[in-house]
């Protein structure tokens, strides 16, 4: 039988995408305040993936994705999903732009092997965490490279997006072995 055991810190990741170069500065200073010093930042990518978010953000919408220096704790995913959609709903609130909603945030983590992101929506292959926060595993690292399954949105297929998670998966693992090595 196993015997369970505790995770090893993952690597924090949050996505930020608006039309509205404040939203995404405003989200960056947020998150810092909230999750501690940035690690590594992307560069900032248009998001013309999908016309799904239209009607809510607008269009030329970008997406720039911040990865976090403090170790997560896999066990925050649900308090961390639910504090990035009030900081959302704080955003909308406190500034003017005609779409009612100017900042998406997506939080999520990331392992050696794996890529994971929360979400409000159930799917068949989201897993139900708690407080109506679900998981998925959007993208997963085999052989050498990051790999999509079906379900994964297309933005995450991008070489670019990926070259930016791989370079964060480089950064978890030489943390990873200088702890191991105290």
């Amino acid at each position: 039988m196993g015997q369970p055991a505790p995770h090893s810190p993952a690597l924090r990741i949050l996505a930020a995408f608006s039309r509205h170069e404040a939203a995404l500065a405003w989200a960056r200073q947020r998150a810092v305040a909230e999750f501690g010093p940035v690690a590594m930042e992307s560069p900032v990518f248009r998001f013309d993936q999908t016309d799904y978010y239209r009607a809510t953000m607008g269009e030329g919408l970008r997406k720039v994705f911040l990865a976090f220096e403090k170790p997560y704790a896999l066990d925050e995913t649900v308090e961390t999903k639910l504090a990035t959609n009030r900081w959302e709903e704080q955003y909308a609130a406190g500034h003017r732009h005609a779409e009612p909603r100017p900042l998406n945030l997506d939080p999520g983590y990331l392992t050696l092997g794996k890529l994971v992101l929360s979400s409000t929506k159930d799917f068949a292959h989201r897993v139900y965490l708690a407080r109506g926060i679900y998981a998925e595993v959007t993208l997963f690292f085999r052989h050498g490279r990051w790999e999509h399954h079906d379900f994964t949105f297309a933005d995450y297929r991008r070489a670019d997006y990926q070259a930016f998670f791989t370079r964060c998966r480089e950064y978890l693992h030489q943390r990873l072995r200088a702890e191991a090595a105290l």
